[in-house]
């Protein structure tokens, strides 16, 4: 048996009151950071640029059907009229980066830019706290080309674009069926009328099927999607495919049970369906939602957006041999720039090995900036929780008794409580796609974690037979495998600490050892205080000796 002295008592008490204040403070501070994320270009965006070839089309259509599957979309008993565009057009799959939220997504789709240098906001956020985007967007400039733009769709779009490139408008705070109905009322006129070279018309009720009907397996969701494609006939029925084009695609997908926002596979992979004037039809490779803005611009004659990350789907366009070539130039000087103005930005100056660097290169230049910077980061953050940890071992080594074996398999046991409740029984996945709320998130996470916990504790105390044991001795244990329990579920915020930092920073996290950080520092929370309150309950049935 083990004989621990009074004071681990005392030590035991501290350390799980403090480590359960330290996660409620850092938990508070990972979600909150990431809700303030601000790209490293916000107060310094790069030169917008002139338009480089002349226009290839009298006018864009732009629909963005919010949340709908790639292999919803492909299905043709439930979108047929997207099957025919798909036959006629340039068509491909198309895929995301997370945060795979709708907010993220606008901003990829109209600046051409990642989320973390979109300076879009991460999260979706309430309608008072959207800003407005610092970066260039197709819609800026479309309007410094001289074009008339016009948006029908959600209210967030009225403070996402810049309202002085917008001349007609039609927001809505609706998701719903009757809330598409009238975005198409508001879209419809300027399709007939013919006074505007870039339309966005954006439909969201696929989305609502997939948080409020069920999600993406329920009847609801196929209807949802199939009155969105009646809606698509109706627009490409307004339209002259000889001189204007026809976009329709996603913003980011969703999971099986409903939700998105995380990493993902099925809500990172949109449909991407292009016809019309200036398209070369076919089925095409596949491409990145940042190649959307780019390609537009170059549809509709203006310049490539400044901060755009993508590249012009040249092989998709019907481009003369002197346009084709005049692009290419402007893209590679847009890419230095902005690799320029993104190395300053994080500090990290760009080196260049020639006179000028082709768009890939660029590309691959700054991410080469980005994580060179974050192994900069990494490398003390790694020692630092290396020591903190050699430390937590020792201590816990120093006080095992002959009990430690059996208190590593109860911390083992309960983390595997926790997640077969989470992953198996109940079906979440380990990302913010699961995550409905932050307060349905804290509320399972502490429900899980008390069931858990308390299941431990009765298998240990049988096992141990902490009701034979003295008063001290037996508190002292539950103590002791509080703070093992601890160590052990805390590992992936130890794993989330090294890689992405204690918050969120100059640049957005790897999102999946991200979530898993904050679910473990969520766990922590509970862990510390319900381990206090098991350690009463030992005292009560302890032996009093």
């Amino acid at each position: 048996m083990s004989r621990k002295p009074a004071w681990f008592l005392i030590v035991g008490v501290i350390a799980c009151l403090t480590i359960a204040a330290v996660a409620y403070l850092w938990v508070n501070a990972m979600m909150d950071s990431l809700y303030a994320y601000r790209s490293p270009l916000a107060g310094r965006p790069p030169a917008a640029s002139a338009p480089a070839n002349p226009a290839l089309t009298g006018r864009v259509v732009f629909v963005l059907v919010d949340a709908l599957r790639a292999d919803t979309a492909l299905k043709p008993e439930v979108m047929p009229f997207l099957a025919e565009l798909r036959a006629r057009g340039a068509w491909a799959t198309m895929h995301s980066r997370p945060p795979s939220y709708s907010a993220p997504g606008y901003s990829v789709l109209f600046t051409g830019a990642w989320p973390d240098v979109s300076d879009g906001p991460a999260l979706n956020l309430d309608y008072a706290e959207i800003p407005t985007w610092t970066q260039d967007n197709l819609f800026s400039a479309a309007s410094r080309a001289g074009l008339k733009a016009a948006v029908s769709g959600f209210y967030w779009f009225e403070k996402l674009i810049p309202q002085n490139a917008v001349a007609a408008s039609f927001y809505t705070p609706g998701e719903d069926a009757a809330a598409d109905r009238a975005v198409m009322d508001a879209a419809l006129p300027w399709l007939t009328a013919s006074g505007y070279q870039l339309v966005l018309i954006h439909l969201d009720q696929v989305d609502y099927a997939g948080h409020h009907e069920g999600g993406p397996a329920d009847p609801h969701w196929d209807a949802a999607a199939r009155r969105v494609d009646d809606f698509l006939r109706q627009i490409a029925a307004t339209l002259d495919f000889n001189r204007d084009t026809l976009l329709v695609v996603s913003d980011h997908g969703q999971i099986n049970a409903g939700g998105h926002g995380g990493q993902d596979l099925i809500t990172l992979v949109e449909p991407f369906v292009l016809a019309g004037a200036g398209v070369q039809p076919g089925h095409y490779a596949d491409l990145q939602q940042a190649d959307v803005a780019p390609t537009l611009a170059a549809l509709l004659g203006a310049g490539i957006p400044a901060a755009a990350q993508g590249r012009v789907l040249t092989e998709m366009l019907a481009l003369p041999p002197d346009a084709a070539a005049a692009l290419r130039g402007a893209e590679e000087t847009q890419k230095r720039a902005l690799a320029e103005a993104y190395g300053a930005a994080i500090g990290r100056p760009i080196t260049w090995t020639g006179a000028a660097e082709p768009a890939a290169q660029a590309a691959n230049i700054m991410a080469a900036a980005r994580t060179a910077r974050l192994n900069a980061e990494r490398l003390p953050r790694a020692l630092l929780a290396g020591v903190l940890l050699g430390v937590l071992a020792f201590g816990l080594w120093r006080g095992r008794g002959r009990d430690l074996g059996w208190m590593l398999l109860a911390a083992l046991v309960y983390v595997a409580l926790f997640n077969l409740r989470y992953a198996v029984i109940d079906g979440r996945t380990y990302s913010l796609s699961s995550v409905a709320s932050a307060n349905d998130l804290i509320l399972y996470a502490g429900v899980t974690a008390a069931l858990a916990l308390a299941f431990t504790w009765l298998l240990l105390a049988v096992a141990l037979r902490l009701a034979r044991r003295t008063r001290t001795d037996a508190v002292a244990v539950t103590l002791h495998w509080t703070l093992l329990t601890l160590a052990v579920a805390g590992l992936p915020a130890v794993v989330s600490f090294v890689f992405n930092g204690p918050v969120v920073g100059w640049t957005l996290p790897d999102f999946g050892s991200f979530f898993l950080g904050f679910l473990a520092v969520l766990q922590m929370l509970f862990i510390g205080l319900g381990g206090l309150t098991l350690a009463g309950l030992t005292a009560v049935v302890a032996k009093k000796r």
